[in-house]
């Protein structure tokens, strides 16, 4: 990756605290106009990494060299500004520049801040962020450091942020969770594993499909060396203590193979998967609710208005729109947090809430993240006999029996939200609520949450600006436009942009895809609905019957081809079998849903 003349050359970089070692040895090079992406895991060094090459943290050992006269621009996780002064004065005192005063309003107008005269502690810690991008980009830095530049963003502004980094030859560094961001934006990635860096020139996908390749290799080229030194551990210990030049040669050679071969990989555990969540036919039913909030010399700030929707079984719902338009709201009125104005929430008495929120992080810092996650359950059902741990869980999770014991205050922002996560799932919910999850989890995480997700036999409804997670997770989504306007469009996100872009001219009379189900219905007949007939009965019962056959085929299937044990012609037919088993599961239970809704 390196280039003549470089704008950042980091050489042989050390970074440790105590005995811990976040990176050793360190060695990249961002040239002018390369869009770089930092990728790890949680409480790897990623924040550590960002605040080094910012001045802000010192290095044990290394170098770093930016080109002479270089100007940086740094986007902090958790900026700080003075609480008195204004949002221009935030903003390097630019009002003094009549055209570093246009360019800010821009980018703050761009970015939803339009009172350039407010003082910053009336602001949200998400404006406030915004507010520290803005800071970044007016300046028009030669060099951009980014941490989670798309937190506290919405759709909207993400996209607007996109392509403002993609215009003209910016260079950019940045750490991000948005694998969507991450696609469109960057041109090399950079992953912090194992204390060192690996570089794939390239974007996301790019760089998914190469480091599986260096995965395989790696193991390919450890289980070689097992072979080896198999072989060569008993020539050791038949070999007599006094060894020629040659037999003293081969001797350290076994050492270096030695630690070739005690190497481990960090294999991903099986996709976790509850069959123990039972969730009744009746969810919740949103019975004509309305809601607003009185704004002073503006008119009511409407969130809801006879607002009509009923929950299925299995439901997996995505939750989108700009700021402010009461997603958040809709929750908590929802979890009984928050009473609507009129109308009501019809809640199933099966339903247990699990709600993962974004104020949600209390924890005793002088408790072991293990006696957390074990103060809620010491292991959960799955069912068929079979139980998870504590501890197994927080494994599954990417927390290492050696983490598990350490205490809270040691977990770096990212791992705290984590093991916040592992307390809202530990409780075996059967409808989870996700406000924002994908802030600050690292990407391992995430593949392992919509794993989770895609496999959960309850109901879920995800809040979120992260629209890969949205894609893999959700089968259809609420869009709240702003003022009670609510469009229920049967799709992910990247479906529903697609279709949006298709009515450019038509914003209010467009012609909307036919949904699944209604969101309102007329009110003078609430209850009128069609009934089943006696042979749409049997049929409904006869495919949870057809289901759940299914689906104990299938686990099996899994659990034989994961084995190790399973013969090479099994094996063949069990693989053939898998697609076709999978086809036929979505088939019954497409219609499955179908029956139920009536």
């Amino acid at each position: 990756m390196a280039k003549e003349n470089p704008y950042l050359d980091v050489q042989h970089l050390t970074k440790s605290f105590g005995s811990l070692v976040l990176f050793r040895d360190l060695s990249f090079s961002i040239a002018e106009g390369q869009k770089v992406g930092l990728i790890a895991k949680n409480g790897t060094g990623k924040s550590t990494l960002l605040s080094i090459l910012s001045g802000k943290e010192g290095y044990d050992e290394g170098e770093i060299i930016f080109r002479r006269d270089l100007r940086v621009g740094m986007l902090e996780q958790s900026p700080a500004f003075d609480p008195n002064e204004s949002v221009l004065d935030a903003c390097f005192n630019h009002q003094g520049d009549p055209e570093k005063v246009l360019k800010a309003k821009q980018v703050l107008t761009q970015l939803k801040i339009r009172d350039l005269e407010q003082p910053m502690r009336q602001l949200s810690g998400g404006q406030q962020k915004r507010v520290a991008l803005a800071n970044v980009l007016i300046t028009d830095p030669d060099l951009l450091i980014l941490d989670e530049p798309t937190n506290h963003l919405d759709l909207e502004m993400i996209e607007w942020l996109e392509g403002y980094l993609n215009r003209g030859n910016k260079t950019l560094l940045m750490v991000t969770h948005d694998r969507f961001f991450l696609d469109r934006v960057c041109s090399v990635i950079l992953e912090l594993d194992d204390q060192t860096v690996y570089t794939y020139r390239g974007n996301y996908s790019y760089y998914l499909e190469k480091r599986q390749e260096r995965i395989d290799n790696r193991r390919a080229e450890i289980a070689r060396a097992n072979n080896l030194y198999r072989t060569e551990l008993e020539w050791m210990r038949r070999m007599p203590q006094a060894r020629g030049h040659k037999a003293r040669y081969r001797e350290e050679a076994f050492y270096e193979l030695e630690k070739i071969a005690k190497q481990r990989i960090e294999e991903r555990q099986v996709r976790l998967k509850s069959r123990n969540v039972y969730i009744g036919s009746k969810i919740f039913e949103c019975q004509y609710v309305s809601k607003a909030f009185e704004r002073p010399d503006a008119e009511p700030l409407t969130i809801l208005k006879d607002f009509y929707y009923n929950f299925s079984r299995f439901e997996k719902m995505g939750i989108v729109g700009n700021n402010g338009t009461g997603k958040s709201t809709f929750i908590k009125m929802l979890l009984g947090q928050v009473a609507p104005d009129s109308g009501k929430f019809d809640i199933g008495d099966t339903v247990r809430f699990g709600y993962f929120s974004q104020e949600g992080l209390h924890f005793d810092d002088t408790q072991k993240v293990i006696d957390v996650v074990k103060d809620i359950a010491e292991y959960i059902d799955m069912g068929g006999g079979k139980h998870l741990t504590a501890s197994q869980f927080l494994q599954h999770f990417m927390f290492t029996p050696e983490q598990q014991h350490n205490y809270v205050y040691k977990l770096s922002g990212g791992e705290r939200r984590k093991l916040y996560l592992c307390t809202v799932l530990m409780k075996n919910p059967n409808f989870l609520v996700l406000d924002e999850p994908t802030n600050d989890l690292d990407i391992v995480t995430l593949q392992i949450l919509e794993e989770y997700l895609q496999d959960f036999p309850g109901c879920v409804i995800v809040v979120s600006h992260d629209r890969y997670f949205m894609d893999k997770v959700v089968d259809h989504l609420l869009v709240f436009k702003g003022m009670g306007d609510i469009k229920d469009f049967p799709g992910n996100y990247t479906q529903y942009r697609e279709w949006e872009k298709l009515q450019p001219d038509e914003p209010k009379g467009a012609k909307e895809p036919k949904a699944e189900k209604t969101v309102t219905q007329p009110v003078n007949n609430p209850q009128q609905k069609r009934k089943l007939s006696y042979k749409e009965k049997r049929e409904l019962e006869q495919l949870e019957k057809d289901i759940e056959a299914l689906e104990v085929e299938k686990k099996q299937i899994e659990e034989a081809l994961c084995g190790g044990t399973t013969l090479v012609d099994e094996i063949t037919r069990m693989s053939k079998r898998l697609p076709v088993l999978n086809d036929e599961l979505d088939e019954k239970s497409m219609r499955w849903l179908e029956l139920s809704e009536i």
